[in-house]
């Protein structure tokens, strides 16, 4: 009876009696969304022990700060942010970045590169978004996730496998909502030629010509 009232019972109900001192409902959204978490912070950190540390500072930020959640956005997409924070300070730490913001060792790069053409097209029956999903091709996927630029990869991950809104997305990672829209198209164009040579239809596949001016 409880495990399926557990299952019924939304976000807002649960967090409302968490915040009135009842741990078993918080519980009950660790249980809902450990998960995902732990998804979302392998995808990032590619560390099965990070991974694991993450989600559970993320939990204890989440039990800490639970009575500044106001309701504003989702409880699911407020517990992914602090997930988002918590991995981007592991990744800092990883490469002794510590004390450089992720904005300001990367947004005015951003603002300056082009958007790079790829070098091979083909037709395709599905997004790299929509891939996500497919049990057979999940592991090509990953593969070429970590070929990412991490600053690209984090913004997929939160936009196209979590769904976050671009608004919520930029608020995660202190970025500016137009800096997320050329990231996540940047990260989309990469995904898409580095899956193509497998993924793509023969038929159809054409090397990008180069034009030479001279």
């Amino acid at each position: 009876m409880t495990e399926r009232l557990a299952a019924d019972t939304t976000d807002d109900e649960w967090v409302r009696r968490a915040k009135a001192g009842d741990l078993a409902a918080f519980e009950s959204l660790t249980n809902r969304y450990e998960k995902r978490v732990y998804s979302l912070a392998m995808r990032m950190l590619r560390q099965a022990q990070d991974a694991e540390d993450v989600t559970q500072q993320t939990f204890i930020s989440a039990l800490e700060h639970l009575d500044g959640f106001r309701g504003e956005a989702a409880f699911a997409t407020w517990l992914l942010r602090l997930a988002t924070h918590a991995a981007l300070k592991t990744i800092r730490k990883r490469d002794g970045l510590a004390t450089v913001s992720l904005e300001g060792a990367t947004e005015s790069a951003d603002g300056e590169e082009a958007i790079p053409h790829p070098e091979y097209i083909a037709d395709w029956r599905h997004s790299p978004a929509q891939l996500v999903a497919r049990n057979e091709t999940r592991r090509l996927l990953d593969e070429a996730l970590a070929r990412l630029d991490e600053k690209h990869r984090i913004v997929f991950l939160l936009r196209d496998v979590e769904g976050l809104s671009v608004k919520d997305a930029a608020a995660a990672l202190g970025l500016s909502e137009a800096n997320i829209k050329v990231r996540l198209l940047r990260a989309r164009l990469q995904l898409r030629e580095l899956l193509t040579l497998t993924l793509g239809d023969p038929a159809s596949r054409v090397v990008r010509a180069h034009h030479h001016h001279g």
